[in-house]
């Protein structure tokens, strides 16, 4: 692993933002340039993730302060339901879907929804459950399945009401 520090961090975060900011102007994508040297910083240096977040986002023609706030709200309703009627399948599409989130930031909203979702004995389980998981997210090779195994035991050990 490499360790990027200060003045070269910025320097390469200076060189992407010039970068972004000419394939924005090409595409014809409208942007506010403090909003995506956010997105740069808390992304840093995964600039794949930046330009795929840019081109989900830039569906609409513009990018704007509303990203910011499209990533840090994952929304769960759909999967408690999901969880609930036990639907791997549909489980499994939200947790591909919702990967360019951060998985725990993930795992603590799912943990917040939770206490609303189940039956009172069921959430010390889902505690320990999540508690595991978000433990094993900086050992393990493939998040997804990471976080699906413990979608999975959530839907299997908790009853919900």
């Amino acid at each position: 692993e490499f360790s990027i520090k200060g003045k070269e961090k910025t320097q390469l975060a200076g060189l992407f933002f010039k970068r972004l900011q000419n394939i924005l102007d090409t595409e014809g994508v409208q942007y506010d340039p403090k909003v995506l040297a956010e997105l740069i910083n808390k992304h840093f240096p995964d600039w794949r993730r930046v330009l795929n977040e840019c081109q989900r986002y830039s569906a609409g023609g513009k990018i704007d302060s509303a990203i910011l706030a499209e990533f840090s709200d994952v929304n769960v309703n759909a999967l408690i339901k999901n969880l609930k009627e036990k639907n791997f399948a549909e489980v499994r599409k939200w947790v591909v879907n919702n990967l360019d989130n951060d998985s725990s930031v993930i795992l603590r909203r799912i943990y917040d929804s939770l206490y609303n979702a189940l039956e009172s004995p069921s959430i010390p389980a889902a505690v320990l459950i999540i508690a595991k998981y978000q433990y094993q997210i900086a050992f393990v090779a493939d998040q997804e399945i990471n976080l699906l195994a413990a979608l999975t035991e959530i839907m299997v050990e908790c009853n919900f009401k």
